[in-house]
């Protein structure tokens, strides 16, 4: 496995922890076999066993999974799921390696797995989230509205190349001098917490979380997304991926279990107020007036403009991947239209 694919894997996560999305005893209880809520009784003695595992600790990002879970969607397909915490080095190299059939994982993170000299066998089979929802939060009386007021200001930074070349290039299109911000180590646990503490200025979030978190603590803040900014970047994040050998040997089962899980998206879609408690009940540790107002948020977000749950557009896949190309981001030259495909979606 080469070492730059696995140190942006390892910046993920360490960027959805400090998110604050849930504490490391949810992992621990999510270990596999580790709690009988995330491994439904089958009825029939025939089930099919599948593991999936997770990008980090539960959140709102798999609420759909677990509606599925609670609601028997799985079990109607001939599915026994049993979801897996990801080992410290993330879900990717699990999925790569057979360990699991299923996962979840990111187009960016994917990206240099499969530019590695070695790269995994493993393929995007559906978007949970339709569009980029990430993007800088800062506190709202320093006037951050847009990359180019980053000038002169401290930008909590995980040091990982993607994501500075990132904010190089929505500075560049906004008429903004990246050379003017000034870097610090992104080193609390929560974002609110370190811009109401001033340990930095401005931070990299996802809306659906942090957004709502500092609207819920009453934290007078201004956001702007990437996606306003630069087309290339609204990647696909986060999306479910599969292992190539059990997707050859074993279509019909993924086609089911994606059935399953667009049904379990699309009632998240339709009712977030349900589909929030369904996912506290399974994870109690989850701030529950977070995960609401989180839902509520994603409802909107999981299908938004496409024809359906899942779908992945392969011109926004492509001009992302041409994106890190041309920034020389990955080992060697991404296959543009290469790493998903949509006809595992029911």
């Amino acid at each position: 496995m080469n070492l730059d694919a696995m140190k942006t894997t390892l910046t993920r996560r360490s960027f959805l922890k400090t998110a604050g999305v849930a504490g490391a005893g949810i992992a621990s209880a999510y270990a596999l076999g580790g709690c009988d809520n995330n491994r439904q009784s089958a009825s029939a003695a025939n089930a099919t066993d599948l593991s999936l595992v997770l990008d980090y600790t539960p959140n709102t990002n798999h609420t759909g999974i677990y509606v599925a879970q609670s609601l028997g969607y799985y079990a109607e397909e001939g599915i026994s799921l049993t979801i897996v915490s990801p080992p410290e080095d993330g879900a990717d190299a699990l999925i790569g390696a057979g360990s699991v059939q299923l996962g979840i994982s990111y187009q960016d993170v994917m990206a240099n797995y499969l530019a590695s000299s070695t790269p995994l066998p493993y393929t995007a089979i559906g978007a949970i989230v339709q569009h980029n929802t990430s993007g800088i939060m800062s506190r709202q009386e320093d006037g951050i509205t847009r990359p180019r007021a980053m000038e002169g200001h401290q930008y909590a930074t995980w040091n990982q190349d993607v994501e500075q070349a990132i904010i190089r290039d929505i500075m560049a299109y906004d008429g903004g001098d990246y050379s003017k911000i000034e870097l610090v180590p992104y080193a609390v646990d929560d974002e609110v917490a370190g811009l109401r503490s001033n340990a930095f200025d401005c931070v990299w979030v996802y809306e659906g979380w942090a957004v709502q978190n500092a609207a819920l603590q009453n934290f007078a803040y201004s956001y702007f997304p990437f996606i306003d900014y630069d087309d290339s970047l609204d990647y696909y994040t986060p999306v479910i991926a599969a292992n190539n050998e059990f997707l050859a040997k074993n279509a019909d089962t993924a086609r089911a279990f994606m059935r399953a899980t667009r049904r379990g998206y699309e009632y998240a879609a339709s009712n977030p107020t349900d589909a929030a408690r369904i996912l506290v009940e399974a994870v109690p540790e989850l701030d529950a007036q977070l995960v609401a107002k989180s839902a509520e948020y994603l409802a909107g977000k999981y299908i938004d403009d496409a024809s359906e749950w899942g779908y992945i557009d392969k011109d926004r896949w492509a001009r992302f991947y041409q994106w890190l190309n041309d920034n020389g981001l990955v080992e060697t030259t991404l296959d543009v239209d290469a790493g998903f495909t949509n006809d595992y979606l029911a």
